[in-house]
């Protein structure tokens, strides 16, 4: 992500990028967890990013996502990141470690995963400081809020 727009100071935004960089730790850690042979953990690991991304994608899509939506110059922008949110979701959903093939597909996820959050922290988070009013921010948040019900911090309260 870019440091010079000023979104990493944001609230929301600096929420969304720690639930990215957790997430790709786990993703990271996963993938190492494979390499070693340790599927027991390999799998902990993918379903803490799969509870992880659920909250996240929940906050994200029932929030910004929702609000820079209704303009159509986001829309289709948008409209594919929740297509990718869908398809990660059902493969988390059913990803088994011990088939080779599911392995191999966890690797390109991973890899798109990414991509998928580089469009977010390089794209529509910058373009969000400029499309939101203060009553968009404050629908974004509630949203994050709702689907963080125990996060504390500045915008779990």
């Amino acid at each position: 992500m870019c440091h010079y727009c000023g979104c990493r100071e944001i609230p929301l935004i600096k929420e969304f990028i720690a639930e990215h960089e957790s997430v790709t730790d786990a993703a990271g850690g996963a993938l190492r967890a494979l390499d070693r042979g340790d599927r027991t953990l390999a799998a902990e690991l993918v379903g803490r990013m799969e509870r992880e991304l659920r909250a996240h994608w929940q906050g994200e899509e029932q929030g910004l996502f929702a609000v820079m939506g209704g303009s159509a110059e986001y829309a289709g922008y948008i409209d594919a990141l929740v297509r990718e949110h869908r398809a990660l979701a059902a493969f988390l959903g059913r990803v088994d470690l011990d088939r080779t093939e599911d392995v191999v597909r966890l690797r390109e996820a991973v890899d798109e995963l990414h991509h998928h959050i580089a469009k977010e922290e390089d794209g529509l988070f910058p373009a969000s400081l400029t499309a939101l009013s203060g009553d968009e921010w404050d629908r974004s948040m509630t949203a994050w809020r709702s689907a963080h019900p125990e996060a504390p911090g500045e915008l779990g309260r």
